[in-house]
């Protein structure tokens, strides 16, 4: 049986409150199994932790109790340089924003996460995996443009190409589609369908647009700090 990939073993996350007020307890003990090559669509109410959830699997935050593995890994052991080397390497981030730099082309982009990448391997084939998933997403003919000179959904599909540039196992998508409209998002949603299949990346989106969460293989629902399972 295949080990997962990733694990969380009764993680919570309390925010303190000022003058001894109780702590909000936004993740209550919750456990959960990721296997290789998943895909997982988190839903639930403005608010309910889902983007605290993602930060936590991404290494972003830290939960207050509780234990996070990635690939046996233990997170909650590592140190802040030591995280910083998996959420480089392990990890990659597709937010409802794009975060491209205005002043650097489509492949400049693509390429930054590679400029902090010690794999020497990787770093040196990095040029041609861009171009190689930017003609996947159907922007290789604008790679030489300027975020600016691009759509949203062009944009959005750069900032997905860029966080898998250094090879993933585990691809975090917050909102991804948030800003988009009908047309854009119904690609970009195919793209990440697509992107999990082909390229074997374990993939959690979290999303309020629930044709992007039903094409998932698995929907969990984060309501009062826990996870359930849910059909759609």
């Amino acid at each position: 049986m295949t080990s997962p990939l990733v694990k969380l073993s009764a993680v919570s996350k309390r925010y303190e409150a000022p003058g001894g007020a109780e702590a909000l307890a936004v993740l209550r003990d919750i456990t959960l199994e990721i296997g290789p090559g998943e895909s997982i669509a988190v839903v639930g109410p403005s608010g309910s932790g889902k983007s605290t959830l993602l930060n936590i699997l991404g290494t972003l935050d830290r939960p207050t109790s509780g234990q996070v593995l990635l690939d046996n890994l233990d997170l909650c052991q590592l140190d802040d340089t030591r995280l910083a080397a998996v959420r480089n390497r392990q990890i990659g981030f597709v937010f409802q924003a794009h975060h491209l730099l205005p002043q650097c082309t489509v492949v400049e982009n693509v390429l930054v996460p590679t400029l902090a990448n010690r794999d020497a391997t990787l770093r040196n084939g990095a040029l041609d995996r861009a171009k190689r998933l930017l003609e996947k997403v159907e922007l290789g003919a604008r790679s030489s443009h300027l975020p600016g000179q691009l759509s949203g959904g062009e944009r959005q599909r750069v900032a997905v190409v860029r966080a898998l540039i250094n090879q993933p196992r585990l691809l975090l998508a917050d909102e991804p589609t948030g800003a988009l409209d009908r047309a854009s998002a119904q690609k970009l949603a195919d793209l990440l369908v697509a992107l999990n299949k082909e390229e074997g990346v374990t993939l959690i989106v979290v999303t309020h647009a629930l044709d992007l969460a039903k094409r998932m293989e698995r929907v969990l629902e984060l309501s009062d700090g826990q996870l359930a399972p849910i059909h759609l």
